[in-house]
């Protein structure tokens, strides 16, 4: 039996199963065991290198079924020509454009359509479900004259690949020791201690430390557990909303270019980028060509996006704006200051690449 019937066979068993009290800790193990086989599925079969980042600051990565809208919009988008036509699959690979906003530069990649199943590699889905695990932000179009049905599959196929959307990182710590134990700081109403314990020895872990601070489900410590989970944000976008009669702010209409401003301003609050301005010794800043960086970057990341051998020969920076103590006046920082948005940086060790931020 290959691991797609086993995926099914499990599915099928606990549709089966009734939730209460006393097959809690059955489905709890067949939860366990379905993310393991999951898990497999998802194993390349050839050894490769790590997924690169792509052009620009951020990427964004358009999912939906087949003739929604996705290559068309990027077109409105950006300055790349994808092929748009009234018939299904008109897109067969990932199709990359830009977007220029507030001094960013945005990756949109546009994917193929997918159909029901693609996490299990019907349509060569799996590669292009997984592909999203590369975004900083997933763009969900669907079509607004169709049900809701097509929200919750396309949900279904990117948890199935260990997607999980709009979601944080549960908050708990797991390592493995010769020896162990078990440690809760809040009371657990989703699942219990001896669930756990039956998880943890479906995977043969019999000794570990596992400090949990907030209530979770079974499936997120099972997160926890594999490890390979990507937390994504993610905006839901309903197309063609010109062909029904239906008001809402979040719809958009590619044919009649309605609320695609609204949208990229959409996808850059989902990104929450730190824009950093640098500056020379003597000039003004470069308001012109910011850096922009992910929220929580410090002076260090400042450097190494400008060159990778700045830093090494780093002494101090000088920072105006938010994140300075001494506000509207510098601070003397070290490589882990944490920059603010709007951030002005200026360091001695940036006249030797003074090329970069012309």
């Amino acid at each position: 039996m290959g691991v797609v019937e086993k995926i099914k066979e499990i599915e099928e068993e606990m549709a089966r199963t009734q939730k209460n009290k006393a097959t809690e800790y059955h489905l709890g193990l067949l939860k366990a065991k379905l993310a393991r086989y999951r898990q497999q599925l998802l194993e390349p079969t050839t050894k490769s290198g790590p997924a690169g980042t792509g052009a620009g600051d951020a990427r964004v990565a358009l999912i939906g079924f087949p003739s929604v809208g996705k290559s068309t919009l990027l077109s409105k988008l950006t300055h790349t020509q994808s092929e748009a036509a009234a018939y299904e699959f008109t897109t067969l690979t990932a199709i990359p454009g830009v977007i220029e906003y507030k001094g960013a530069r945005i990756q949109l990649l546009d994917l193929p359509g997918i159909v029901e199943g693609a996490s299990q590699g019907r349509g060569r889905g799996r590669q292009v479900v997984s592909t999203a695990k590369t975004a900083d932000v997933i763009l969900i179009m669907l079509d607004a004259t169709k049900s809701d049905e097509q929200r919750r599959l396309l949900e279904h196929e990117l948890d199935a690949v260990g997607i999980r959307l709009n979601k944080s990182k549960p908050d708990v710590v797991f390592k493995k020791r010769t020896t162990g134990g078990f440690n809760t700081t809040v009371k657990l109403t989703k699942t219990d201690e001896k669930t756990i314990r039956t998880i943890l020895a479906g995977y043969k872990l019999h000794n570990c430390d596992v400090m949990i601070r907030e209530d979770i489900t079974t499936d997120e410590f099972i997160d926890v557990l594999i490890g390979n989970r990507k937390y994504v944000p993610c905006i839901y976008v309903y197309n063609k909303i010109d062909s029904i009669s239906l008001e809402q702010s979040r719809v958009i209409s590619c044919e009649m270019g309605l609320n695609l401003d609204y949208l990229v301003s959409r996808i850059w609050e989902e990104l929450a980028m730190v824009k950093v301005y640098t500056k020379k010794r003597g000039a003004h800043p470069d308001l012109d060509d910011p850096v922009c960086l992910r929220k929580g970057s410090t002076i260090e990341t400042v450097c190494n996006t400008i060159h990778r051998s700045l830093a090494p020969n780093f002494r101090y920076a000088l920072v105006w704006g938010k994140s300075s103590k001494f506000s509207p006046h510098a601070q003397k920082v070290s490589l882990a200051h944490a920059v603010q948005d709007e951030d002005v940086v200026s360091s001695a060790c940036f006249l030797q690449f003074s090329f970069f931020l012309v």
